[in-house]
């Protein structure tokens, strides 16, 4: 997701007025489609069928009549980020429609306790912020998400299901666990355990009831499964890292494994998922996409600081947050693990937690520089040898 003002040439402003703006309200059954010309009269509002295509092509050519205006008109259209997915701005792009995806919380709205919101007023709102987009307003006024190409978007899959399926083993292990732990039992090890299960003992010797031992091997049996679609998953990913076709996400991630403490699930993140096909300008860029930059609150005499602004990628912050305390223990010689210390290293606990932040995002900056212009980090150890595990 990139920031940014839009601007406009006295050539281009003169020719804002004749282009049709069209904003849309994604529902699940239907879309409320806006039509516009210029920011001002009456909006045009038409309700179609979700995912339909060919009405909503049909509407815009009769907006175009609507407004009196020629079957070349431009046409700029926008809507919010949301569970739509990306299809739509590349359907709207291949028809020759000029589009941007909004980020939902970028966009402002009243402060007061209760305000009025439905489709209506949501798609007449959008339809009033593109065309301060349109027109160049000095500060643009929502944030516009960057579209990757379908081959990076598809890139993300492997490792989106990796982790989700981890999660669900990790929950049905605590299930078990808990099971286990009400009637004074135990399992030790994963291997084999559904026998583990039938071997086991009450308090007084007799064998485990029925119905609790059916759901014991139930969670046992499901739990196998998991762990044989990860161990497949992450052969997958083996064999993507070492295959002779690999793109240059596949190149980032193995540039990152070159650093000692970085491991695969580090690695694979963020070269898929952050660094991979965005191009970000400077540093603050690849702080503000993380959810790593501050918020400071000032006021007249009152000056607080709120903490990091968590508006960004939770997963990539999260993996920032684990990877800076990898990096304090596995390279105690670089430049950022002997700033640490001395800047952090004589503070109470919760001063360290407030430090291992800013060590997360001074590390992300680095390998933004690593991975994009060669720069080693400062003080950094290689591996010996790098594994693709």
């Amino acid at each position: 997701m990139s920031k940014y003002t839009a601007t406009a040439s006295t050539h281009e402003r003169s020719n804002m007025t004749s282009a049709l703006l069209l904003a849309f309200e994604l529902g699940e059954e239907s879309w409320l489609l806006g039509f516009s010309v210029g920011g001002v009269g009456k909006v045009l509002r038409r309700k179609i069928v979700s995912r339909d295509t060919e009405s909503l092509l049909r509407e815009v050519a009769r907006a175009k009549e609507h407004f009196g205006l020629g079957g070349e008109t431009v046409v700029r259209s926008c809507y919010e980020a949301g569970r739509d997915g990306l299809w739509l701005h590349r359907f709207l792009v291949s028809k020759g429609i000029e589009n941007v995806v909004i980020d939902s919380a970028s966009i402002e709205v009243n402060r007061r306790k209760k305000r009025a919101k439905t489709d209506r007023l949501d798609v007449l709102a959008l339809v009033d912020l593109l065309w301060r987009y349109v027109v160049g307003s000095r500060k643009a006024p929502f944030a516009v998400v960057t579209v990757p190409e379908i081959e990076d978007e598809d890139l993300r899959h492997l490792g989106r299901e990796l982790k989700l399926l981890k999660k669900d083993r990790t929950r049905i292990s605590n299930r078990m666990k808990g099971l286990l732990a009400n009637n004074g039992l135990v399992i030790r090890g994963r291997r084999r355990l559904a026998a583990q299960i039938r071997g086991l003992r009450m308090w007084n010797g007799e064998a485990l009831p029925v119905q609790l031992e059916s759901r014991l091997l139930r969670y046992a049996k499901d739990f196998d499964t998991h762990s044989e679609r990860i161990v497949e998953l992450e052969q997958e990913r083996r064999v993507l890292l070492r295959s002779d076709e690999r793109c240059s996400s596949h190149e980032k991630v193995l540039r990152l494994l070159e650093l000692r403490s970085v491991g695969i699930e580090t690695a694979w993140c963020y070269g898929m998922e952050f660094f991979g096909w965005r191009n970000f300008q400077n540093r603050k860029q690849v702080g503000s996409l993380a959810g790593l930059t501050p918020t400071p609150h000032g006021s007249g005499q009152l000056d607080v600081e709120h903490g990091i602004g968590k508006d960004g990628s939770r997963l990539v912050r999260g993996v920032a947050i684990e990877q800076a305390w990898a990096w304090l223990r596995f390279q105690p010689e670089s430049a950022l693990s002997q700033w640490f210390p001395s800047r952090f290293g004589g503070g109470s606990k919760r001063l360290r937690k407030i430090g291992i932040v800013a060590l997360a995002w001074k590390l992300l900056i680095a390998f933004w520089r690593f991975v994009e212009f060669g720069e080693w980090p400062e003080g950094a150890v290689a591996k010996v040898r790098m594994r693709l595990t």
